[in-house]
């Protein structure tokens, strides 16, 4: 959902619209239940973190997914919580889905825990746990951040050529798409709509199908096998997106052996 907020303050840092107080009412139950089951199972190193649009206060009822992050809890806790609260709340949200990772995951000097970091402090509303992400400084919204971010794209696209889920593969895409297109316009946005429309202002002979992995995204429409395919061919749109982020932005394995 498009983050009105999203983009770079005059000395080049990122800004987001990502704030507790933004929440609506009709979501803090599914919040109340997650931050139960997470006090089931934490300790004093666990955090849970709210994103996406019912951070930003854009969601909407009914259609919108409840994005977490739960850092340092057992293995399949946050596929089991989900899985628990999106049957409860289905009248509430399209689903609840909470991501798993471990505090080693967000330290270190690589461009994966740097994106992580970004992420945590530009995008995600501390809801359990400690609640000093908002005490680290601003990052810049700038090639790095971007490579943070999606600089597996070449590795995604390898694995997608073996099979893979339409929808992943076109919000994988079109994230990456938006950091080669902040770089690029001296900008800084995450949105799927936007970096679609200006991707394919750089690529107007893969337009069609720029626009076409838009709808996948969004699960409007699912691909047949062979139109998959060739979207993640070597002449494919996917293929020219990885090679633009490559150019532009760099990929994790130039830049973190």
């Amino acid at each position: 959902m498009f983050d009105p907020e999203e983009g770079l303050a005059p000395d080049g840092t990122i800004l987001t619209g990502a704030r507790r107080d933004r929440v609506p009412a009709q979501f803090e139950p599914v919040l109340a239940s997650a931050v139960a089951a997470f006090g089931e199972v934490s300790d004093t190193h666990s955090e849970l973190h709210l994103y996406g649009s019912v951070a930003t206060g854009m969601a909407r009822l009914g259609a919108s997914d409840v994005d977490m992050l739960a850092i340092g809890v057992p293995a399949g806790w946050a596929r089991d919580v989900s899985d628990d609260l999106s049957r409860r709340f289905m009248a509430l949200c399209r689903g609840v889905e909470i991501g798993q990772g471990e505090t080693a995951d967000f330290r270190g000097q690589g461009s994966a825990a740097y994106g992580g970091q970004v992420f945590l402090r530009h995008y995600c509303v501390p809801i359990a746990g400690p609640n000093a992400v908002r005490r680290v400084r601003p990052f810049l919204g700038d090639a790095q951040a971007a490579r943070g971010f999606n600089g597996d794209i070449a590795e995604c696209l390898n694995r997608w050529r073996s099979g893979a889920d339409p929808r992943r593969v076109a919000r994988k895409t079109l994230l990456a798409a938006a950091g080669f297109v902040s770089v690029r316009y001296g900008t800084w946005t995450t949105d799927r709509s936007t970096a679609a429309r200006r991707w394919a202002q750089l690529d107007p002979g893969q337009a069609g199908d720029i626009a076409e992995i838009f709808t996948w995204a969004e699960g409007r429409c699912t691909p047949s096998a062979s139109h998959l395919n060739a979207v993640l061919g070597q002449n494919g749109a996917v293929a020219v997106a990885v090679e633009r982020f490559a150019a532009d932005v760099g990929l994790w394995s130039d830049l973190d052996t």
